[in-house]
């Protein structure tokens, strides 16, 4: 295969061996980690990832490890496709390993997550010349059927991506357009971050179906949208604008991006458009509120939106709302360890002040 790379994916969830499997089926050699002994193990003994609906493709994979440095080592990209809350503890556990020139993609980095993994490794002591980039959000929406065996639901046509500094996203765009060409080139990472309209669907749909996850009702996460819900999404979206435009930025609204993302899909409003997506008809809800929509959405997506508001002096209420009632329904500090602009490195910057440091 002309042009073959050798590429490392860390996490073997969903996204995860979704990535491996398309990647081995391109003809790329890849590697695939996971901390999870049993999964792993069970991944070896299958050999191979098969990929389903909207692809339907089998890749196999040259490397299945819990060996993060031996994953890693020689890879000339690493797609990280983890959980955003794992990003500062990945870089840590990573630093020691990674050589010049190696490409670090955070599948997607949610809010600020580049920002986060790059003051991480600088904490641990890196030197080397390492790319960092995010992804707005994940390329595929895709269900693991079982372990080696992905249902991918729909696959996105544009995907943006930016690089911390700013400077080097041409680099990752030359580097990886020829592999996924729905990557198309931001502004910076405050632009990824504010793209992030996940965090925007997830908590609010999961608080207001609170109740009925805890029955253990079964329902479609966004094919059983309703007016009112698709309302406190678009409120929750126009903070969202609003934080973003303070910085310079002008992000697509939740209701042009499910048209944006996903070609052919109509609807007069954000709920229709929801609920006419191909791509989501399949996807149901959590079956309990111990899930990633809450556990990380409100500290990788919807605390850094609210953190970088109040340097902005943008008042964010709804924001502050879901953050507090999430803490009190999950019974834990989502601020504590949370995307703050004092976990973050940015706290006393004004605005001006943190777009120069991410250029």
């Amino acid at each position: 295969m002309k042009n073959k790379k050798v590429i490392a994916v860390i996490g073997a969830g969903n996204g995860g061996q979704a990535f491996a499997g398309h990647l081995a089926a391109m003809g790329h050699s890849v590697r695939l980690y996971d901390r999870d002994v049993s999964k792993i193990d069970e991944l070896k003994n299958i050999g191979k990832i098969t990929l389903s609906g909207a692809l339907n493709l089998e890749g196999e994979v040259d490397m299945i490890s819990t060996d993060l440095e031996k994953t890693i080592d020689g890879a000339d990209i690493i797609m990280v496709a983890t959980t955003a809350t794992a990003h500062r503890e990945l870089a840590l556990r990573m630093a020691p390993f990674l050589s010049d020139g190696q490409i670090v993609l955070l599948n997607p980095g949610r809010t600020c997550g580049a920002i986060e993994f790059s003051n991480a490794l600088k904490e641990a002591g890196l030197s080397r010349r390492i790319y960092i980039g995010e992804a707005q959000t994940l390329i595929y929406a895709c269900r693991l059927i079982r372990n080696g065996h992905v249902n991918v639901i729909g696959v996105k046509d544009i995907v943006l991506l930016s690089a911390i500094p700013a400077s080097d996203t041409d680099y990752l765009l030359k580097c990886l357009s020829p592999i996924f060409p729905c990557f198309q080139g931001a502004k910076n990472v405050l632009q990824t971050s504010f793209e992030n309209v996940g965090a925007m669907f997830h908590p609010t749909v999961v608080l207001f179906n609170e109740a009925a996850i805890e029955r253990g009702e079964s329902f479609y996460f966004y094919r059983d949208m309703t007016d009112g819900l698709a309302g406190i999404i678009e409120e929750a979206d126009r903070e969202r604008l609003a934080v973003a435009a303070a910085y310079g930025i002008s992000p697509i609204s939740a209701f042009d991006w499910v048209a944006h993302a996903y070609n052919g899909v109509e609807g007069k409003n954000l709920c229709e458009r929801m609920q006419n997506n191909p791509a989501y008809y399949e996807i149901l809800a959590p079956d309990s509120i111990d899930c990633r929509q809450i556990t990380e959405d409100i500290p990788t997506g919807i605390i850094p939106l609210a953190e970088l508001g109040k340097a902005a002096g943008i008042k964010t209420p709804l924001f502050d709302s879901l953050i507090t009632i999430c803490s009190v329904l999950h019974k834990k500090d989502f601020r504590k360890d949370g995307r703050t602009l004092a976990n973050l490195g940015l706290e006393g910057l004004t605005p001006d002040e943190i777009l120069k440091k991410i250029q």
